[in-house]
């Protein structure tokens, strides 16, 4: 059974119970389903499901039994690898299977490659010598400190229901709510990837842009996120929170980006994660903060000769955007005007893109733009600064639209697009259908551009966008490609994407008819010196 629902809602938690042999593995989990001490336990349990009303999260857990004896071996590691959280138990009263955690079961997971979060658990808490006190957060500590996958500790006891529940709960929880895409635990602050999302939302909420949420925009986020409004007693309480902890977090206007970042780095200090998970899931995000697919209606192709383009609603909401954040208004993007639009955009699918480093409200932020790499770096025209021209913003977006719509859509929703996604893109007619009708309505078409060695191809490209002859060569080895607009009679403009083929890639390229399909136009390229001289 699949533990997501088709849009990656979970609907279910596979949590498997490990440890040394006689630590109390099928003790606990028989006491956590039946709520009474078992008389007798099998040497190992079958599956064991809660029912989904036993948390308060509303997802069933399925617990997993396991035999730590090496002929069960296989069995226990194709489990471990199916597992949603392991659950890994030492003896309260066998000094020795605490040490056995980081001597052998914890590097034994790394070595596995196992990704799940880990709880430990001591069972026989009522078999501990009270002659000898531990203290769990003393002991644990440095493990935990190597062994970061441990989301936490827990001491229970099947004998007298001792904390026998929550030892799956902080399970779920570990599932449901996990705290490795959130929050760095080494270096104790928010992760870049949250970042991003948290002012995402910061940004959608702050309706008048003012830099801050009023009182009423924070009601509104509230009844949004949790179907409850704040009481003006409980706003004035959290303001003075903020005020009390960091500078800056509150303004005459309101709570700032500071604040809102703070409150929730907060939230995850104190263990209520959560809350923060029911905020970016509320606006869209998976477990690994990424828009969910379902919020990505991307339009489908039914043809190879079909592409998909931005629609004029999309465009549109561009321009307005190329125009906010030119602050100077000089008709072109400044790298720190450019900086400002992409914060909160998601990571390049390509090596991770290129990272720019800069501080934000005492935070040092990772930036992800989706233009810092290739293909669309250096792709489309700029001035002679370096800035981006309203052409050059445009074309980048048509040809990231053409190569990765789903990129595309995700961009345009992180840089804040209100529309209804499906009215962002749109499918083009057939080729051959435009063929029949003698007219397309197609407004990005795509030139394959071919030809030997030392051609002129990279020449080409780089004037189309504007860029000086260079008589050095450098040979091109990956496909490149540039965009621009083209000034057509009458004065509508449509936008020319140009991808120039190696010559090494020529073969590869021709078998693929697919790849073909794309080809609005070809051109030849040929060194008609080089002609001359032969004839």
């Amino acid at each position: 059974m699949p533990s997501r629902s088709a849009a990656g809602v979970r609907t279910g938690v596979r949590v498997v119970v490990a440890g040394d042999r006689g630590t109390g593995k099928s003790s606990l989990i028989s006491a956590a389903a039946s709520d009474a001490f078992p008389e007798y336990v099998p040497a190992v349990l079958p599956p064991t499901r809660l029912p989904s009303d036993f948390y308060p999260d509303g997802v069933p857990v399925t617990i997993v039994d396991t035999s730590s004896s090496m002929e069960s071996r296989i069995k226990l590691i194709d489990e471990l690898k199916r597992a949603d959280a392991v659950v890994l138990t030492y003896a309260c009263d066998q000094p020795m299977t605490l040490s056995r955690l980081s001597s052998f079961w914890l590097p034994e997971l790394r070595k596995l490659e196992i990704k799940a979060p880990v709880i430990v658990v001591g069972c026989k808490l009522d078999l501990r010598d009270e002659r000898q006190p531990m203290n769990l957060e003393q002991v644990m500590a440095p493990i935990m400190q190597q062994f970061r996958e441990i989301e936490t500790c827990i001491e229970c006891s099947s004998a007298t229901l001792i904390q026998v529940p929550d030892v799956f709960y902080y399970a779920q929880k570990a599932v449901l709510h996990p705290t490795a895409p959130l929050f760095d635990q080494e270096k104790q602050t928010l992760k870049p990837r949250c970042i991003r999302a948290l002012k995402r939302i910061f940004m959608l909420c702050d309706h008048d842009m003012d830099g801050a949420l009023s009182d009423a925009e924070l009601n509104e986020f509230q009844v949004k996120c949790f179907n409850a409004p704040l009481q003006p007693a409980e706003i004035v309480g959290v303001k003075r929170v903020v005020q009390e902890r960091i500078r800056g977090g509150v303004s005459d206007l309101g709570l700032t980006l500071e604040g809102f970042l703070f409150l929730h780095a907060l939230f995850i200090e104190k263990g209520r994660l959560e809350t923060t998970w029911a905020v970016l899931r509320k606006f869209g995000y998976n477990d690994e903060l990424k828009l969910r697919d379902d919020i990505l209606p991307v339009p489908t192709k039914h043809a190879p000769d079909q592409t998909v383009e931005l629609t004029n609603e999309a465009i549109d909401f561009l321009r307005g955007i190329f125009r906010l954040y030119d602050s100077d208004n000089d008709g072109s993007l400044q790298p720190s005007e450019f900086d400002d639009i992409f914060v909160t955009a998601p990571e390049s699918k390509t090596l991770e893109a290129l990272t720019i480093y800069f501080y934000c409200f005492n935070l040092l932020i990772f930036v992800f733009f989706p233009w810092t790499v290739d293909p669309y770096v250096d792709a489309a025209e700029r001035t002679p600064q370096g800035n981006l021209t309203i052409n050059g913003f445009l074309s980048e977006w048509a040809l990231m639209t053409t190569l990765d719509p789903s990129y595309c859509l995700a961009n345009l929703i992180c840089i804040g697009y209100g529309g209804d996604p499906t009215s962002a893109l749109r499918v083009t007619r057939r080729r051959s259908v435009d063929r029949k009708k003698k007219q397309t309505e197609k407004n990005v078409f795509h030139c394959f551009v071919f030809g030997p060695k030392k051609s002129g191809k990279s020449a080409l490209l780089n004037s189309f966008i504007g860029r000086t002859f260079s008589s050095n060569y450098t040979p091109t080895n990956d496909v490149r490609y540039v965009a621009n607009a083209v000034e057509q009679i009458g004065g509508s403009q449509k936008t020319l994407i140009l991808q120039e083929i190696p010559e090494d890639g020529v073969k590869k390229l021709l078998s693929n008819k697919e790849c073909l399909a794309a080809c609005d136009v070809a051109v030849f390229l040929y060194d008609s010196l080089w002609v001359e001289v032969e004839e």
